[in-house]
């Protein structure tokens, strides 16, 4: 019960956190702050691929209901989940992770974090930002709002990794 209680709890707070707050913010420059990949991220590794999808597409689609994007941000988390199952084989340690880590910063070590999650959220923000410009003539316009969204996104995320963690606050 607990497992599935803190699932549903991060959903809500990611949720919340990012329709509230950070849909609110205006930068400017094409940057927007996506932290809810963060969600994605942080499932437990030995979940289904079944549930995984299904849960990258509920946050997606209760986010694009609130923001009038119309299946943005659930096709970009639905493929970030995709990519998910793929690269975490990939960068498997051995034959398989331990199901008691989960895949934080704390658990897995900088080097994996970064790379992994690094590279899930290019994945996802390239990809959000192709389908909302959807003109290849404007590739430079969809790569800077992928790069500089990726700066801000990925540094508010490891700040409420941090903050959420129970290593952190144990040491």
């Amino acid at each position: 019960m607990n497992y599935m209680l803190n699932i549903s709890l991060r959903f809500f707070l990611f949720w919340v956190m990012q329709v509230l707050i950070f849909n609110q913010l205006e930068f400017g420059f094409g940057i927007h702050m996506m932290i809810y990949p963060l969600f994605i991220m942080l499932l437990p590794f030995d979940i289904g691929d079944f549930t995984l999808m299904f849960l990258g597409f509920a946050l997606g689609l209760t986010i694009d209901a609130f923001s009038d994007t119309f299946g943005l941000h659930a096709s970009s988390l639905l493929m970030m989940a995709g990519f998910r199952i793929i690269l975490f084989k990939a960068f498997s340690q051995r034959e398989a992770y331990d199901p008691l880590k989960e895949p934080s910063l704390f658990d897995m070590g900088p080097r994996w974090f970064v790379t992994v999650y690094g590279s899930l959220l290019l994945i996802h923000h390239f990809w959000f930002f192709l389908i909302e410009i959807f003109r290849i003539n404007e590739l430079m316009w969809i790569l800077q709002n992928t790069f500089m969204s990726i700066i801000f996104s990925f540094s508010v995320s490891l700040l409420i990794l941090t903050l959420i963690s129970r290593k952190s606050r144990a040491k």
